[in-house]
Parts: structure tokens; C-alpha cells; sequence
């Protein structure tokens, strides 16, 4: 039986291997843009900050990210802060060949042009344990919450921060109470500054307001979950409204002024499995997202929570992350297990397809990015230029690309999503 087992990981290995090399000679057709950088330590989380620069004199903006470390356990962990630079609209990218880059495993790492200091650390924050989750406030990107292995949630302000840590160890701004275990769900409230919502595997969601707190803040109000909470998000244009995903397939939305102890809408198998994300679009009030375990993206109106709209099949793996696109009302992403993020556009749910386009996939699904080898934990679309994504992986990996914009075109999707399938890459 061992044996079996090691030849069956073997062929996986070779099959990843085969699957990658051939995605990379097909990223002239697929990619405006494709980054591939090596992190020391795995990164969990990944979040664009909103902030961006123009170098004048390189034609390159500098863009900055969010990221963590994931480490073996005895070496300490950081939230991190990290620079890309990405080519300017006046720059040209020669997307002809993708280059290997001359730092890390060459089968892995590269992209298109210039590749060095393309990606560089340039804050590192003594962290308490694994960073599981760190999203910024939107009022105040400088602050910062983050999750980890412990109960407490942790504010820090990065600008009061060295960007070299000193010895003394991990000094956030606010510790907020509540919790009496670990999680990763954690949502700051776009319309209200400071407010902050948190889920746990404690059955617990909490809430803070820590506009005027000062280093331990205890929660202003705590709800009952049934079950562990897998994430939580603020609605996007209400701001007494949330949804909670619990592990038992369980979606949630909450009213914080109804004052009630229990959620206003509950949806007991929202997904045949733990619901791992959830999002409310920021274009739509009625319009909710959440992806599960049981490998589908569903979509859901706030008006008639009975049944979701539509149901989104295309990975072959646990969900892990649902987030809508900043810019573009009917466009949507998710990441997997499958070492997949997977664009889908929900205005073409319905479209006639031939019989070869059904074998590829559904109508609204336009592009798969197949650039990892290992599965995706988390992703981000950039603030400044919503065309381009940040995607993290277990090997160590932080990619940056962007898709050719044809695929968001009617007339070019057949071709783009043709090339991107994993058994027509060639």
C-alpha cells in the first residue's frame, strides 16, 4: 500500500509538472501581464493596498501588498509589506517568451520582461503566531487587522512601525477581545470607520468599534454562531449589514441595528458542505457570492435567500476565497485546492453554448489561471488597476498577472477559454 501511494504521488508530481510547463507556453496567448516570485515562508492572505506611485523616470508604478508569513513553527512569523512594480501604460511587455527567473526553482518562477526587483519586502511586523488573515481599514489603509492560531484580534498601524522589526517582539496598537479560539474570518466596514467584525471557531462572531479605543478593546457585541465561522463580510453599501459563513454549510446575514441575538436571515444548507467565503457585490445591494467546500461558487438575492440564483461549477477542488471584481459589476473570482482562480462572468449565466463549449466548461465561466502548483489560499484584486490579480499558494509563491483583455469580450471568449482548458493547452 505504501508503495502504491508514492508511485500515485509521484504521477501527480509529474502530472503538475507537465501541466505547468505547458501553461507557460501558452501565456503569450492568455496574459497582458504574468509576475512569479518566491516568498521565504508561505503566505495565507494577500490583500492590494490602495495606494500607488508613478516612477517617472522608469515609466514603472510601484504598487503595494499585504502579505504574511506561514512558518515552520519554531522561526518567527511577520505581517509583511510588500512593493511591486508594475509596467506603466507606457510601457510595452513583450509577451512573446516567458522568461525564467534567475532566483528560485527555474521550473516554477518567471514572467514576462525585466524580472529583477520586481517584488521586494519592505516592512516586516513581528507577528504572534501565523498571519491567517490581515485586511486593511478602507478609511485608513496604515491599520491593519490581522488573524492568527490565537484568540485575539490584532490591530496594528504600519506607519508607527520600523520597517526593520526591532527584538522586543510583536506591539500591535489594539488587541481586540472576545474570541476564545483561532480563525480567519475578518471584514472591515467600508462605510463606517473602525468598525470591525470578526468570526472564529468558536461559534462566536464579534464586533468593535475602535475609533476611540485604546490597547485592549472588548467587543461591543458578540452573536452565537451555529457552528464554526469560516469568514464574514460587511455589505458594501449598508453599514449595519453583515453575512457570516459557518463550517456546516450554514450563510448568515446580520442586522446590527435590529438588536436582535439572531441573524435576519438564515440559510441552514446554504452549500452541501462548510461555506469557506463569502462576498456582497459592490455594485448591487441584493447580490451576495459564497463558495464551499463542495467545490461551487453560488449566487444568492438578498430578497428571496430560499434558493441562490445560480449555482457555478468549474473547479475540481475545495473553494477557499470568493471576491467580486472592483470595477466591473458582473465580474466575480474564486481560488481552490485545484492550484485554480477561476474568473466568471455572471451576465452570460444561460448562454447557448455548442457542445464543445459545454465540454470546456459553463458560459459564465471566461478564464481559468492555471500559473500555480500548489493550492491557492487567497487572492486580491488591485484597487488601482482591477485587470490584475495577486494570488498566493502553499509552495511559497506569489503571482501577479492580468488576463488579455479579450476575454471579457463576447466575441473573444470562446477562443480564450479554449486556450486556458487543461486538456486543450498546446
Amino acid at each position: 500500500m505504501a508503495e502504491t501511494n508514492q508511485m500515485d504521488t509521484s504521477n501527480d508530481i509529474r502530472s503538475i509538472a507537465e501541466e505547468h510547463k505547458i501553461w507557460k507556453k501558452n501565456t503569450g496567448f492568455l496574459y497582458d501581464l504574468v509576475m512569479t516570485h518566491p516568498l521565504e515562508w508561505p503566505s495565507l492572505t494577500v490583500q492590494w493596498l490602495p495606494e500607488s506611485t508613478k516612477n517617472n523616470r522608469t515609466g514603472y508604478e510601484v504598487h503595494k501588498l499585504i502579505l504574511g508569513t506561514h512558518t515552520s513553527g519554531a522561526e518567527q512569523n511577520y505581517l509583511l509589506i510588500a512593493e511591486a512594480n508594475l509596467p506603466g501604460e507606457d510601457i510595452e511587455v513583450d509577451t512573446r517568451e516567458y522568461i525564467e527567473s534567475n532566483i528560485g526553482p527555474k521550473d516554477e518562477l518567471g514572467g514576462f520582461g525585466n524580472l529583477d526587483h520586481r517584488i521586494e519586502i519592505t516592512v516586516k511586523i513581528t507577528h504572534e503566531g501565523e498571519v491567517h488573515r490581515a485586511r486593511y481599514m478602507p478609511q485608513n489603509s496604515f491599520m491593519i487587522a490581522t488573524k492568527s492560531p490565537y484568540r485575539d484580534v490584532l490591530v496594528f498601524d504600519v506607519s508607527k512601525h520600523p520597517s526593520v522589526p526591532p527584538r522586543e517582539g510583536s506591539k500591535p496598537e489594539h488587541r481586540c477581545l472576545g474570541h476564545t479560539d483561532e480563525g480567519y474570518g475578518i471584514s472591515w466596514n467600508p462605510q463606517k470607520e473602525g468598525s470591525l467584525i470578526s468570526g472564529s471557531q468558536d461559534n462566536t462572531i464579534c464586533y468593535w468599534d475602535i475609533a476611540e479605543a485604546g490597547k485592549e478593546v472588548p467587543f461591543n457585541r458578540r452573536w452565537k454562531h451555529f457552528g464554526s465561522v469560516e469568514d464574514v463580510a460587511w455589505h458594501e453599501s449598508i453599514d449595519s449589514i453583515f453575512g457570516s459563513a459557518g463550517e456546516r454549510g450554514n450563510l448568515c446575514v446580520w442586522d446590527l441595528k435590529d438588536g436582535s441575538e439572531k441573524p435576519t436571515i438564515d440559510v441552514p444548507k446554504a452549500h452541501a458542505s462548510e461555506v469557506n467565503s463569502l462576498g456582497f457585490s459592490p455594485f448591487n445591494e441584493f447580490l451576495l457570492a459564497s463558495c464551499s467546500k463542495d467545490e461551487t461558487v453560488a449566487i444568492w438575492d438578498l430578497r428571496n435567500m430560499s434558493q441562490c440564483i445560480h449555482s457555478m461549477k468549474g473547479h475540481n477542488g475545495e473553494i477557499y476565497k470568493v471576491e467580486w471584481c472592483p470595477s466591473e459589476e458582473e465580474i466575480l473570482a474564486s481560488c481552490s485546492s485545484d492550484r485554480r482562480v477561476i474568473i466568471w462572468d455572471i451576465s452570460k449565466i444561460g448562454m447557448e453554448q455548442t457542445v464543445e463549449e459545454a465540454a470546456i466548461g459553463p458560459p459564465e465561466l471566461i478564464f481559468i489561471h492555471c500559473g500555480h502548483t500548489s493550492s491557492i489560499t487567497d487572492f486580491s484584486w488591485n484597487q488601482n488597476n482591477s485587470s490584475v490579480i495577486a494570488s498566493v499558494s502553499e509552495n511559497n509563491v506569489i503571482q501577479i498577472w492580468e488576463p488579455v483583455a479579450s476575454i471579457y469580450n463576447d466575441e473573444s471568449n470562446e477562443e480564450q477559454i479554449v486556450l486556458i482548458d487543461d486538456n486543450d493547452l498546446e
